[in-house]
């Protein structure tokens, strides 16, 4: 009989199991993950997130963890369905919530961390708040580069491409209305097919504000994950509707984007080569599992 340790947590309704392997003790296969995450037989989550050290894993494991150095923190980021994602922007947050209290790291300055989608750096703001530097972007040519149908939105609706680390569709829509009536729990379908799937975004511009003296927009966007299904929150998904939305605005748009998703709130922070997911991340629960 195995019994693991974990930890369970948040970043704006967007939940995880945790596990602390810092040796790479544990065997995560796609079937413990699928058991881990599920949310009538197991603990529940969007994912399963492995906190390991860079030189316990196999080389190759996580792409551009070998260029690490051998002490640097590994977030192995698992879908709900035991399928790996190259990276997800909540679940950094939350990553860096259980290296504070599971691992003593101090986050006040930055710390590099190891992910499928390269290295990441996770800052703490204090307030349970933290900062990950979600590293460069492209997004299609011409404003829109693809179609996208979903169930309940007629008729089907021309979507950007956004590459953030892993791959987005992001479809604006015209009403909050529109918005909720979409149905997320058939995943809508991308045209021309992505080979390695998408998350697809669809959102509403909220306008734009001042707020002590800096430009921000806003803006309320739902998503379906590939691997998991529609989520209660999606950062790197965030940043895609940022970078889409302020791409459609055209010259003079804000650089920062509060974007509202059904958990909460996130803001994201556009530089000319990368952006910055900001928001919080609570731990709110911990113990131990018995596997199948």
């Amino acid at each position: 009989m195995t019994t693991l340790r974990f930890a369970k947590g948040h970043g704006t309704e967007n939940d995880f199991v945790l596990l602390m392997d810092e040796r790479g003790d544990i065997d995560l296969t796609p079937e413990v993950v699928r058991f881990l995450a599920d949310r009538r037989a197991g603990l529940g989550g969007d994912g399963v997130i492995r906190a390991v050290r860079a030189d316990a894993l196999p080389s190759g494991t996580v792409p551009g963890a070998d260029s690490l150095p051998t002490d640097a923190w590994v977030m192995d980021y698992w879908n709900s369905d035991g399928t790996t994602s190259e990276m997800c922007g909540n679940g950094a947050r939350v990553f860096g919530a259980f290296l504070e209290s599971h691992a003593a790291v101090d986050l006040s300055g930055g710390l590099e961390f190891g992910t499928r989608g390269g290295p990441r750096t996770v800052t703490g703001l204090g307030d349970g708040r933290f900062a990950i530097g979600m590293g460069g972007y492209v997004w299609g040519e011409g404003g829109f580069d693809a179609t996208v149908e979903a169930r309940g939105l007629i008729p089907a609706r021309p979507g950007l491409s956004v590459d953030v680390g892993n791959p987005h569709h992001v479809v604006a829509l015209g009403s909050l209305d529109e918005l909720a009536a979409v149905d997320l729990s058939v995943a809508p379908i991308v045209s021309p097919t992505p080979p390695a799937g998408s998350n697809v975004e669809f959102v509403v511009p909220l306008g734009e504000t001042e707020v002590d003296g800096e430009l921000r927009g806003r803006a309320r966007m739902r998503v379906h994950e590939r691997g998991s299904g529609e989520t209660r929150s999606c950062g790197t998904g965030a940043c895609a509707v940022a970078l889409a939305v302020r791409e459609w605005a055209g010259p003079g748009a804000p650089d920062v984007w509060d974007i509202d998703v059904p958990g909460g709130q996130v803001t994201v922070r556009i530089t000319p080569d990368h952006t910055v997911l900001e928001g919080p991340a609570v731990l709110v629960a911990e113990g131990t599992v018995t596997l199948p």
